[in-house]
């Protein structure tokens, strides 16, 4: 429920907001100086989704500069992140909203922070406000490394309807359209809307189906919904959301690379062609927004029913000779929450000020199952386990502007988390547990000069753990004692940076910063559970580079370089040797070129490095780097149609979307690989066709 702040906008109604400089807006981002409390912070705009390909949904976050998003099983499932030396698995310390209903699923089936965003409509998001790092009083749980508050539109300027045919049997229709209800005319009665034209409905409809190049099929399937009533705008409005998504899928989880090297599977081969999963969420949200030039207030809150069904097998082998390793991990959860937020324009010391007041809560209630598995039927349970798992937050913030080249952003954040767990399989794991976590803030701005502004932030985060790690007494895979591990894991957060405009057409910033964690959380990719596990305390530092080029009136160019060196704070920690991080990935490039407004053609082309990076703790094993290039060129035939060609992985390039250090055995009575490499191949090049028709 870390949701963006109304500072700005509050801001807008007062005198204060006169010591910025003029916003300006450049391509992609609109990170202009005086925007921003980070240089590491900035606003994705929308219509860079409408210059780009995206072979999934969940790359939407790719647009937040330094981020890497991948896959290691079906489409259905979570993707993997990678942002700042984090192997983020699911989304364990990387917080998304959606129209401020999180994401991010603590105590969940597969791991902890899983986020699955499959469900997001790439061609309605109006703006992606990101932020990295814990400096920020407003961000709850998982958002350590960064966070993304995803912004749909409240209407759009066509209806239209886009029907895409691909490579390996990819198939989507999405119609959407909105319209004004009970508009006001020159006669009407109608006075009750924010807006001269009334309330706005808004609705998309999403038909998918894909087989993905694996040697089985991928069968995927998936129907997506929105509808949104909205009204005002983005400082006095409200909005009401309903959202239905549905997914199936069939899975190509890693494989040995040892098979694949020697020709024994195909690069697009699975052990187990049974693995696979559905997934389903229905939610229903609102927000109500009010501000005057004493400041403001904002109400939101959700309801969201949530199911997940995976079958894995990432040992194959190795743990049940007889039946095979593949395992179920099941939840049904029922979510509740919303925020109550407060903001002030007031003086402090006869200085400009603001001070806003937060009240953060989410109740999850959840039914979370293990079985072991033959072909995907049961034939023991593991564990089962019913979790009700409360989180509260309280937070307040204070910004100041001291003189007319610096202002402070102060804040303080207290968590609470409350767990119960009652345990069907092994009562004695029955019970409940807590915990409290104050989190200080601090960040100076300096400038602008020279249309340039220096930054320096600091502050503390945390993560919460899953509720069966904090209450577990036995672990129920082996039964031996389990050791508990907090319910609230902090990390503490570094950053000096610039940003700059003093080039014109260019905007540049520049971030120095360091995020230590007080425990990492880590893919057991060999475990029985495929799931995440706590680890020892890491450091890492880095260095970010972004730069976005209006060059001129029809091109535009985006360039992100991320360096970052992560390691353990103590190898004793582990059991193991060395202090490498594995999966931490070191570094990422991008180049992104659009051009755009010129005539009926559009034409955008990306190209992401993914560097090589350790799978093991002292550094033996290693993953190769990565680089692959997409390509989109639209023409319009008329003013209501036009046709999009995507060429994705243009060059054929073989890479792998992750790679593991795993043990596994690859038959019944093969021996077993006790530190073998597990891979799941990028997908090849695949050519999309997009027919768009407006209405």
């Amino acid at each position: 429920m870390n949701a963006q702040s109304d500072n700005e906008q509050s801001l807008s109604n007062s005198e204060t907001i006169n010591t910025l400089p003029e916003v300006t807006v450049t391509g992609h981002y609109d990170n202009a100086v005086g925007t921003s409390d980070a240089a590491s912070q900035g606003v994705v705009r929308g219509k860079l989704l409408q210059d780009i390909p995206l072979l999934r949904p969940g790359e939407v976050l790719e647009t937040v500069p330094g981020m890497v998003v991948t896959q290691h099983s079906g489409d259905g499932k979570a993707n993997q992140y990678f942002l700042r030396g984090y192997n983020l698995d699911h989304g364990s310390d990387f917080a998304t909203n959606v129209d401020g209903v999180p994401t991010n699923m603590p105590t969940n089936a597969h791991g902890q922070g899983y986020s699955d965003v499959n469900f997001l409509i790439p061609e309605l998001v109006e703006r992606i406000d990101y932020r990295k790092g814990p400096y920020f009083a407003d961000n709850s749980d998982f958002s350590s490394a960064g966070s993304a508050d995803i912004k749909y539109r409240n209407s759009l300027d066509h209806n239209f309807a886009d029907m895409t045919l691909g490579a390996y049997g990819y198939r989507r229709v999405l119609m959407a359209g909105s319209t004004v209800l009970a508009p006001q005319g020159q006669y009407s009665q109608n006075t009750s809307s924010l807006n001269k034209t009334g309330p706005t409905l808004l609705g998309a409809v999403e038909l998918m189906s894909n087989n993905g190049p694996w040697a089985v099929n991928e069968d995927l399937h998936k129907t997506n919904a929105l509808l949104r009533l909205s009204d005002g705008g983005a400082t006095n409005g409200w909005s009401l959301d309903a959202i239905h998504y549905d997914a199936k899928w069939n899975s190509t989880d890693q494989v040995p690379l040892e098979l694949i090297a020697s020709g024994q599977l195909g690069r697009f081969s699975a052990l187990d062609p049974t693995d696979g999963g559905n997934s389903s969420r229905d939610i229903v949200s609102g927000e109500w927004r009010s501000s005057d030039s004493a400041g403001y207030t904002k109400l939101s809150t959700f309801i969201e029913h949530y199911h997940l069904q995976l079958w894995s097998n990432f040992t194959f082998f190795e743990l049940r000779p007889a039946t095979g390793d593949q395992f179920e991990q099941a939840e049904d959860r029922n979510i509740v929450g919303g925020q109550a937020v407060r903001g002030w324009n007031h003086g402090l010391l006869e200085h400009d000020s603001f001070t806003e007041l937060g009240l953060q809560l989410r109740h999850d209630n959840i039914n979370v199952s293990l079985q072991n598995t033959q072909a995907r039927i049961p034939f023991a349970a593991v564990s089962n386990n019913r979790v009700g798992e409360t989180l509260t937050g309280l937070y307040l913030q204070n910004t100041t502007y001291w003189a007319s080249w610096i202002r402070t952003l102060v804040g303080f954040r207290e968590d609470t988390v409350s767990m119960d767990m009652t345990s069907y399989v092994q009562p004695q794991n029955s019970g409940s547990a807590g915990g409290t976590r104050p989190s200080p803030k601090f960040s100076a701005i300096f400038g602008p000069w020279q249309r340039t502004e220096l930054f320096l932030n600091a502050g503390k985060g945390f993560h919460s753990n899953d509720a069966r790690g904090v209450i577990d007494r036995v672990d129920p895979t082996t039964g031996v004692p389990a050791t508990a591990v907090p319910a609230l894991v902090g990390s503490t957060g570094k950053e000096i940076g610039v940003r700059t405009e003093m080039i014109k057409g260019i905007q540049s910033s520049v971030a120095f910063w360091s995020l230590d964690s007080d425990s990492e959380i880590v893919y057991a990719a060999d475990s029985a559970i495929g799931s995440t596990t706590p680890n020892g305390a890491s450091k890492r530092t880095g260095v970010e580079w972004n730069n976005h080029w209006n060059a001129n009136r029809w091109l535009l160019v985006d360039a992100d370089l991320a360096w970052t060196h992560a390691r353990y704070a103590n190898m004793n920690d582990n059991g193991a040797t060395g202090d490498l991080i594995p999966n931490a990935v070191g570094k990422v490039a991008l180049l992104r070129a659009a051009i755009r407004d010129e005539g009926a053609w559009l034409a955008g082309i990306e190209t992401r490095y993914i560097g090589q990076y350790p799978l093991s703790q002292d550094g033996s094993l290693s993953a190769p780097s990565a680089i692959v290039t997409n390509v989109r060129v639209r023409r319009e035939i008329s003013s209501r149609m036009a046709v999009s060609l995507d060429a994705l992985n243009l060059f054929n390039r073989q890479y792998y979307d992750i790679a593991y250090q795993q043990d596994y055995r690859v038959s019944p009575t093969s021996p077993v690989v006790p530190s073998g490499i597990t891979v799941h191949p990028g997908e090849p090049r695949q050519l999309r066709v997009t027919l768009g028709i407006k209405f």
